[in-house]
């Protein structure tokens, strides 16, 4: 028995086609999974069920539930099912929270509005619905803010919200992009778990095949604004009749070829570098609290080598990178570019030039306001004077990564995410660095721009004998890109090696833990079927 029906669901936005005749059901108690890479569609096709869409939407279609066609009700209507019939976890939870509001006001709200609790009743509530998302009393009260909470916490708040009024479907857009896999992992169970426990249906929407394996009843795959193959979950993983499924899969499964040369040259020297910060005091006369981040961590770095550092979220890579980059003071070791020189704040530029960073997020990274040319550039400030063949290095750093030297003359929007971490990574090569840190650069990418950009930079490493420190919550982008791994825990590396020897003979139970968290495709699944070659 189906709880939703759509047919023939189309999309123009200020008439550019997004969606053309997506149909698909949605049984109820069940998880549909809807996979594709990104501007496929599968977002608009969530809003569109909610109608949520932009200004200049011009849907057709019907959307039935309860023999009601959503796209036929009023807004009032809908404000009704909104929340109550129909709620919605999105992909960025720090967007998606009120940063002013406790995460206790929050979650009651929905309760509030719809009329079916008191304040004081829709507390209680929340407080109950915390704890059911594993946001315990004791270390989260309702006062806290979202700014308090890490990523996974604060991704288990929007779920608290979306299900505080027990709505028959859940729609999850990406719900654990960028999260680390063990916190994923807990994430996947409690979404399943809700399911099994309160009947209802969960419209899961992600790129991550091996996530909808290991959760989905039903999966259907999107090209185009176009639902091009659906079925069982299982019968769809083994047969991948389609040609843009079949290069999801081999997206999925890619690793770069890479040919590394290490040489002995040491760029980067770590030695039990420490750093810790004071909390707030429990009480007014009580001592001052102190977190421990990083606790006497050292490793070696050599030139033409890619080292991956993971952990889950807390654990202390963040930190870790800051001190590397030289925005934050250690408290006790050292950290040595080139084996000589300690990296401070007060580092001469020149020598600084020569490390350089991609970032997560890199729109959050560049300035919306200046054009790419200005962007790419920005490292010349390190230098003691602009070079003078500073537009040819601009065009050749923009060749490098697969765009043009026409693209200098565009602004960030104008691009796609994976285009947008090109850039990053041609800004990060305009000094021409011996040492790249990538700090999550291609986590919150799909399988295909992913494979793409991993590709790009093996490529780089090979041409320009680069050191990379590769930080990553993705085992799987771990082992594919790197020569070494380091595994750290609560601020110290618990176990380092090889990354082939570390990831098939993993030795410390936290290791073990981590790749146990991995979601994998089942590998009888994929028995008899070679991959095609990724385009």
């Amino acid at each position: 028995m189906s709880l939703i029906r759509v047919e023939n669901l189309s999309l123009d936005i200020h008439g550019t086609p997004i969606l053309r005749d997506v149909s698909f059901e949605i049984p109820q108690g069940k998880v549909f999974g809807l996979v594709g890479e990104s501007g496929s569609g599968k977002s608009m096709t969530s809003l569109a069920l909610m109608k949520l869409l932009p200004e200049g939407g011009d849907r057709s279609g019907r959307a039935v539930m309860d023999g009601r066609d959503l796209f036929a009700l009023d807004e009032d209507t809908m404000c009704g099912i909104r929340g109550n019939e129909i709620g919605m976890i999105f992909q960025e939870p720090m967007t998606a929270l009120n940063p002013v509001q406790t995460i206790g006001d929050q979650v009651a709200e929905a309760l509030i509005i719809h009329g079916a609790a008191t304040r004081r009743e829709a507390l209680t509530l929340a407080r109950e619905k915390l704890d059911r998302v594993g946001l315990d009393g004791a270390r989260f009260p309702l006062d806290r803010y979202p700014h308090e909470l890490s990523g996974g916490q604060r991704q288990r708040v929007c779920i608290a919200m979306a299900v505080a009024l027990r709505p028959r479907l859940l729609i999850a857009d990406e719900p654990t992009t960028a999260l680390d896999v063990t916190t994923q992992a807990q994430i996947l169970d409690l979404l399943r778990g809700l399911v099994d426990e309160e009947g209802m249906s969960l419209l899961l929407i992600t790129h991550d095949l091996a996530v909808v394996a290991g959760v989905a009843d039903h999966v259907a795959v999107m090209q185009h604004g176009r639902i091009v193959e659906q079925g069982t979950t299982e019968a769809l993983f083994r047969t991948r009749a389609h040609d843009y499924t079949q290069r999801l899969f081999a997206a999925s499964a890619h690793r770069p070829e890479r040919e590394p040369t290490v040489e002995d040259e040491v760029l980067l020297e770590v030695d039990s570098v420490r750093r810790s910060y004071a909390l707030p005091r429990r009480s007014l006369f009580g001592p001052t609290p102190v977190l421990e981040a990083v606790r006497g961590v050292s490793f070696t770095l050599r030139r033409g080598e890619s080292l991956g550092l993971v952990g889950e979220s807390g654990c202390g890579k963040s930190t870790l990178t800051r001190a590397i980059l030289g925005l934050e003071k250690v408290q006790g070791g050292s950290i040595r570019l080139y084996g000589r020189e300690p990296i401070s704040p007060t580092m001469p530029n020149p020598l600084r030039a020569g490390l350089q960073v991609v970032f997560q997020d890199p729109y959050g990274s560049f300035n919306p306001r200046w054009k790419v040319s200005r962007l790419v550039s920005e490292p010349f400030h390190l230098m003691p004077q602009t070079p003078a063949d500073a537009r040819d290095r601009i065009n050749e750093a923009l060749t490098e990564v697969g765009l043009t030297p026409a693209d200098a003359d565009k602004y960030i929007h104008e691009f796609s995410g994976g285009q947008r971490q090109r850039i990053a990574i041609a800004r990060a090569l305009i000094n021409r660095p011996d040492l790249i840190v990538l700090d999550e650069a291609v986590s919150a990418l799909d399988v295909r721009v992913r494979a793409q950009i991993l590709d790009l930079l093996a490529r780089l490493q090979e041409s320009h004998q680069l050191g990379y420190l590769f930080i990553s919550h993705d085992l799987h982008v771990v082992r594919a890109i790197t020569d070494r791994v380091m595994v750290m825990k609560s601020g110290e590396i618990v176990e380092a090696g090889e990354t082939e020897t570390v990831f098939a003979n993993p030795q410390h139970p936290y290791t073990r833990e981590l790749i146990a968290a991995t979601p994998v495709i089942p590998a009888d699944w994929t028995e008899g079927k070679t991959h095609e070659t990724l385009v």
